[in-house]
């Protein structure tokens, strides 16, 4: 009895539309019909159909499908590499495209709204965004990653540029303090505490002293955080955690 156009439809995943166009150009026309003229297919007719959405999936337009499949001086070898090629270059457009389109989710999390070129001068080699997953997935529900996200997604170039400036010249500060053997709990190391607190206050969220204190257990416990403190200085961790806590004392 064979099979009926919306069986047919359902094995090959498309539409009864397409069924009826394809007979309609004589691409697929089915081997028989019911006694009420329905149209039924046979097992070389599914065959068949498999290899139009073989070629179709390449791209192929039906027209140059009907002469693979039925002019026998065509040479199915030479239309698949001039298609290899086609889609070949096709994948290499599409990567560059997901690549593009990556860059802009990524840049939407942290909210950097810069250029690659923009953010290397800016940033250098280090990647703003490394651990912008994480963040989210530690503070997304917060207050502050929602304020932090909402104020960075309006800085310009030169606003990254003149907080990556701030932080080096507070960084050079504090490293001369500890040199010059400045306790932890003395005014000049509690006043840069205060004046990183302040940073973080101005240019992403509102640090309060709680949070300063929760943020300077952080540099000493997360390795990537202390590694960062301790290559200005080593100890510098400690010593700035150490900092905030008499800071937020001397605020209490």
């Amino acid at each position: 009895m064979g099979y009926s156009v919306g069986q047919v439809a359902g094995f090959a995943g498309v539409t009864v539309r397409t069924l009826h166009h394809y007979d309609g150009i004589g691409l697929l026309s089915p081997s028989g019909r019911s006694p009420a003229g329905h149209r039924r297919y046979e097992d070389a007719d599914l065959d068949r159909l498999q290899r139009i959405l073989f070629y179709r999936e390449l791209g192929f337009p039906l027209d140059e499908v009907a002469v693979l499949l039925d002019d026998p001086d065509s040479d199915p070898q030479a239309h698949l590499r001039r298609q290899h090629a086609l889609l070949s270059d096709r994948i290499a457009r599409l990567q560059q495209m997901a690549k593009a389109v990556e860059h802009a989710m990524e840049a939407g999390k942290m909210g950097i709204n810069l250029t690659p070129e923009e953010r290397f001068e800016v940033f250098g080699e280090h990647d703003p965004e490394e651990y912008a997953a994480e963040a989210e997935e530690r503070w997304g529900g917060t207050e502050a990653y929602a304020e932090s996200r909402r104020r960075t997604a309006a800085y310009t170039k030169e606003d990254w540029q003149r907080m990556q400036d701030q932080s080096a010249d507070w960084g050079a500060r504090y490293t001369a303090l500890m040199e010059a053997g400045e306790p932890a709990d003395g005014e000049r190391a509690m006043d840069l505490a205060e004046e990183h607190r302040q940073q973080i206050r101005t240019w992403f969220y509102d640090c309060t002293y709680e949070i300063h204190c929760c943020l300077g257990e952080m540099y000493v416990a997360d390795e990537r955080f202390k590694a960062h403190y301790d290559a200005m200085r080593p100890g510098l961790a400690e010593h700035l955690r150490d900092a905030i806590l008499a800071n937020a004392v001397r605020n209490a």
